[in-house]
């Protein structure tokens, strides 16, 4: 059955699929599969049809940024390290901005205030918009920013 509630993939890339073990103190102890649920949950609230993925794959995530275009899916996406590299997610996710889908940029840390390498995204130009540093809420408030905007 086809929902008639506006599509959003949350798109994850490298090593998020470690999320609870890897450097909680960053990250959090919250895993995948909590963000699953957590965003399933959020997604009923505001009146959208969630589905959360993640990959280690450059080439899978550009394959679903593609997806998203041809089935007219808002995108909230956190490219990890792709972020501060990865042209071809880069031009990935142009393509669903262009197309007049919205492509929401989620970091659960700050990366401005990390490591001098990732203070550069070559995503967040084309984004519609970045929500960065509140952990799992980084998911929820770009969400919530989808739904504004898809109401207004």
């Amino acid at each position: 059955m086809v929902s008639a509630l506006p599509r959003v993939l949350v798109l994850n890339g490298p090593n998020l699929g470690r999320l609870g073990v890897r450097e909680p103190e960053i990250y959090g102890h919250l895993s995948m599969s909590d963000l699953k649920v957590s965003a399933a949950t959020w997604g009923a609230e505001l009146g959208l049809d969630v589905e959360v993925r993640q990959t280690d794959g450059e080439s899978e995530i550009v394959g679903w940024l593609h997806e998203a275009v041809d089935a007219e899916a808002h995108v909230v996406l956190n490219p990890a390290a792709f972020t501060h590299y990865s042209y071809a997610l880069r031009d990935a996710a142009a393509q669903v901005t262009t197309a007049g889908l919205l492509l929401v940029e989620v970091h659960l840390s700050n990366p401005a205030a990390r490591e001098s390498f990732r203070h550069y995204s070559v995503v967040a130009g084309i984004a519609t918009g970045t929500v960065a540093g509140f952990g799992f809420d980084s998911y929820r408030l770009a969400l919530s920013a989808i739904a504004a905007r898809l109401a207004a």
